[in-house]
């Protein structure tokens, strides 16, 4: 007698969340050569789930404050923006409102360094 198997479903239902919102001020030149952006005065990073959230996320910071996109993964949900300190922490801000009060997005609160 041959014994089944049991046969086994995997899902991957990821929560809708905002895990990272951080904005970095005056980044030192180095780093901002290791991510290949030009000199910004901030960097801004979000790290979100689900990854395509990332598009809305990038669209929403650049209508928001005059940031441009210097990085912006739609598989892993990571976006990084670049701009003046008071545009991206603007753009940052704005984002997880759009995420947290319009989409249901569980949200961290802002963290600067």
């Amino acid at each position: 007698m041959v014994q089944e198997k049991p046969r086994v479903v995997q899902e991957y239902v990821p929560g809708k969340q905002v895990t990272l919102a951080h904005l970095i001020a005056n980044p030192k030149k180095e780093l901002c050569e290791k991510l290949g952006i030009v000199d910004a005065g901030a960097i801004g990073i979000l790290t979100i789930t689900p990854c395509e959230a990332a598009i809305i996320a990038a669209d929403a910071a650049t209508k928001t404050a005059a940031v441009q996109i210097g990085f912006m993964d739609r598989f892993t949900g990571s976006v990084v923006i670049t701009g003046t300190v008071s545009a991206v922490e603007a753009a940052l801000r704005q984002v997880i409102i759009l995420l947290a009060d319009g989409l249901g997005f569980s949200a961290p609160k802002l963290t600067r360094s």
